[in-house]
């Protein structure tokens, strides 16, 4: 007797070998066998006889098979299945290429079921069918055939992504789950009675039925629009079960016991030493959630989330203060050494003054520089360490570590994090990113984190100018640098390879550009050059001397895409800039326009360019705000390529895509609160152990305990 969590492998039909394909698609079990959907379905309810067809139509024909020969093509060395059908004087011919196996399948004498786009037959005369879907039906008197009964014909046929290069087909997916509904006859549902009933769910099982074989009556286009009431259903049920997940994590955390910081007033007087700048309305609304997060007796999960340049890191820096006057280390994990690099720098700048020790850890630091910051940590002599995933390292130890402060979220596994939190007692934990994430996809990604905004930039920052220029025209773009750095600015120039390639067509490296700007374009001005094989130390000295005004023009890679603050600098040129993402492009971007003059970008562009490519710039030309920007590049991009799904932790949804379906998940998020505040406590004792038997394996999440 076969269960859902039956390996597939057992499956008539299947075996060791198609196992081991289906495991390349996630197919481990009969369950994740039910979870792999049809992409799209096909009407073959209206069966027609060969006289009925016309060209350009998609048709079901059924007739028997009259003659089979092998065609050959010399000239390609092509061969051809061909299989005449009709009855009396109507004629069809279906042919299917590099197919010979078909000589043993299909015989003169079988009735034949055929779907597919009738085509004139230049060749032969009549019509045609090339690469037809096929049955062969039974021998039947008075030529009758059940249809009802054929997963082929007569019925909304689904159409399955196949598998291994095309061996499993999807006629061998209707097969096999076919068999597999047929054998089950049932599958538990972890769904609460009277949610499903409150907004009139189909049961589970009913759905899952549905969806693979659609009963007579289901609308098509629902089905391919993913809004059949088995469809419904099942997208409802991910939702719920991971809101009620992210929930029960969230509870569980706030019930953990924590750190109560006190910021009293010596406190205050020296944060308002430490800031630089009056703060925003803002930054002073994040920090005081912040605040009044740490001064709980539990721990702090929030989410600082702001565009490019709209000061969160003064606004972490001002917690990391309150974490070391009460006497707790701070540690600062970054995705880049730049981006650590430039973190160490500022926490210096406005802290060191104070006697606070700031440490940079980085993966390219010399053992014995290594050596010497993971004993000052382990002694509590230094109160800040900076660095990239090397503080996550196993024997790096904190003596008092109160304040875990995570930059670009996203670009780390979810396990790093909570490896980096587990080096103290239930420390507070910050997270940062200055990729506007739409709340759709923020409710998912970082459900189980309070969430601060800073939406608005620090006084005197003016809107950057962004224009697309020809690359043809790039004298324009390169005579506009030089009038801005004549009158002191400085500026950026970045490519989207470091050195020249055969496998991209025509390329304008960093190498060949920098070579180019230095020797030939800009002689009179000093033109440095960085990119990500440069030695940590190397990409220092060169950033420093940039800041220092002792570099006027930087060619760089996407190597300085998130960290680098110059202020002085007012101009960012991206060299081919539809080979970048819209994210991408927002990012680098970011880089200009951090100080009091007008900064511009300016995109230099192919005249070919894909439709997505062209949506992209013009969107970067039409506005300045990060939140708009995200909302766009999810629709060009989807949700997993968006956030880079192994980096991010975004969960692998089965049915549900947080794009199509961002209604139904704020719905599902809604009632998974209230069924958790006020639902039958035994309904909820039985949904908790549910998803704590799935959470894992479902959504590849952190376990909810």
């Amino acid at each position: 007797m076969i269960t859902l969590s039956t390996p597939v492998r057992f499956l008539k039909g299947v075996g060791e070998a198609r196992a081991q394909v289906l495991e390349t698609k996630g197919i481990l079990t009969i369950e994740d066998l039910l979870y792999y959907l049809p992409f799209r379905y096909e009407d073959r309810t209206c069966l027609r006889g060969p006289g009925e067809l016309q060209p350009g139509e998609m048709a079901t024909v059924i007739a028997p098979v009259l003659r089979t020969e092998m065609l050959s093509l010399r000239r390609r060395s092509l061969k051809i299945f061909h299989a005449e059908v009709g009855e009396g004087r109507h004629r069809l011919h279906g042919k299917w290429f590099n197919s010979p196996y078909l000589q043993r399948i299909i015989r003169p004498g079988q009735y034949l079921a055929l779907h597919g786009k009738v085509e004139e037959d230049a060749y032969e005369g009549g019509l045609q069918m090339v690469q037809p879907q096929y049955e062969i039906l039974p021998n039947l008197p008075d030529h009758l055939f059940d249809s009802g009964n054929s997963l082929e014909v007569g019925r909304i046929v689904p159409i399955y992504e196949a598998a291994g290069g095309g061996r499993l087909t999807s006629r061998f997916f209707r097969r096999v789950i076919h068999s597999v509904l047929e054998s089950l006859g049932g599958m538990e549902d972890p769904l609460p009675s009277v949610v499903a009933q409150q907004i009139g769910l189909i049961p589970r099982w009913e759905a899952i039925r549905n969806i693979h074989f659609p009963p007579p009556g289901t609308r098509l286009a629902g089905l391919d629009q993913a809004r059949s009431p088995a469809h419904l259903r099942l997208i409802f049920e991910e939702f719920f079960l991971l809101e009620t997940g992210l929930t029960l994590k969230r509870k569980k955390a706030r019930e953990m016991p924590g750190i109560a910081f006190r910021t009293d007033s010596r406190i205050r007087e020296f944060l308002k030493k430490v800031l630089p700048f009056h703060p925003t309305t803002a930054q002073k609304k994040a920090l005081a959630e912040i605040v009044e997060d740490m001064r709980a007796p539990r721990p702090m999960h929030r989410l600082l989330q702001g565009d490019v340049g709209s000061g969160k890191t003064i606004v972490a820096l001002q917690a990391a203060v309150i974490a070391i006057e009460n006497g707790y280390q701070v540690a600062v994990m970054s995705p880049t050494e730049i981006l650590a690099t430039q973190h160490c720098f500022y926490f210096r700048r406005l802290l060191g003054r104070s006697g606070y020790n700031v440490v940079l850890l980085s993966g390219s630091a010399t053992p014995r520089e290594k050596r010497a910051i993971k004993k000052l940590l382990r002694e509590g002599a230094a109160q800040v360490a900076i660095g990239t995933h090397a503080l996550v390292v196993e024997d790096v130890e904190f003596k008092a570590l109160g304040l875990v402060i995570t930059d670009e979220q996203h670009r780390f596994g979810v396990m790093q994090r909570r490896r980096l939190m587990q080096k103290g007692r239930t420390p507070d934990t910050l997270v940062m990113t200055a990729t506007p994430i739409p709340r759709t996809l923020a409710l998912t990604l970082y459900g189980d984190l309070d969430v601060s905004v800073i939406d608005e930039l620090p006084p005197g920052r003016l809107p950057i100018i962004t224009r697309q220029i020809p690359v043809e025209a790039d004298s324009e773009a390169y005579e506009f640098v030089r009038s801005q750095v004549a009158l002191g600015a400085q500026a950026f120039v970045v490519c989207s390879v470091i050195e020249d390639s055969e496998e991209l067509e025509d390329p304008k490296s960093a190498l060949q550009t920098h070579e180019l700007l230095s020797k030939q374009i800009f002689p009179e001005f000093r033109v440095g050059l960085l990119h990500g094989r440069l030695t940590a130390e190397q990409k220092e000295k060169i950033m420093q001397a940039f800041q220092a005004g002792k570099i006027q023009i930087l060619v760089g890679t996407t190597v300085i895409e998130v960290g680098v603050d110059v202020p002085n600098a007012t101009v960012m040129v991206i060299v081919q800039a539809e080979r970048f993402g819209l994210a991408q492009l927002h990012q680098l971007r970011g880089r200009v326009g951090r100080g009091r003059r007008q900064s511009h970008c300016l995109l230099l562009t192919s005249r070919q360019q894909t439709e997505v490519a062209q949506q992209r710039l013009a969107a970067l030309e039409r506005t300045n705000n990060g939140f708009e920007i995200a909302e766009l590049d999810l629709r060009l991009r989807g949700p997993g390529e968006f956030m880079g799904v192994r980096q991010s932790g975004l969960p692998t949804f089965r049915v549900a895509n947080l794009l199509r379906d961002r209604e139904i998940l704020e719905h599902a998020r809604r009632l998974a609160l209230d069924f958790f505040e006020a639902g039958d406590r035994q309904e909820l004792a039985r949904l908790v152990r549910y998803i704590k038997e799935n959470w894992n394996r479902r959504y590849g999440l952190v376990a909810v305990g």
